[in-house]
């Protein structure tokens, strides 16, 4: 089983289901999940807040600008791609997106 610790806000998007695709980095810990898997996702905020989901889908890209052209910025919790985009960079630089790449892991709550 794979485990995510997420901000507050976007883990309680997460374990509502209003918010069904997780973006990451896609380095070496995240290489290693497949469609089918099983994650953990605990709130950063309370360790003893977790729920688990199941991998229905990998959406990858070379960095978030492309891979919100293929996803709905909805289902990753919001309602432009300018913001994600916005969001996401204060997270992760664009030198680490090249380098490693980004990922949507896409979710359904077990």
């Amino acid at each position: 089983m794979h485990k995510l610790n997420v901000k507050e806000k976007y883990y309680n998007m997460l374990k509502s289901g209003t918010k069904t695709i997780e973006l990451r980095l896609f380095d070496e810990k995240r290489r290693k999940i497949k469609v089918g898997d099983t994650i953990e996702f605990s709130n950063n905020s309370d360790a003893d807040d977790k729920f688990t989901a199941q991998v229905i889908n990998l959406h990858r890209a070379s960095n978030f600008v492309e891979l919100c052209k293929s996803i709905n910025c909805r289902n990753a919790g919001f309602p432009s791609n300018e913001e994600l985009i916005d969001v996401l960079e204060e997270f992760y630089s664009r030198d680490r997106q090249r380098e490693f790449g980004v990922v949507g892991i896409e979710i359904q709550k077990k």
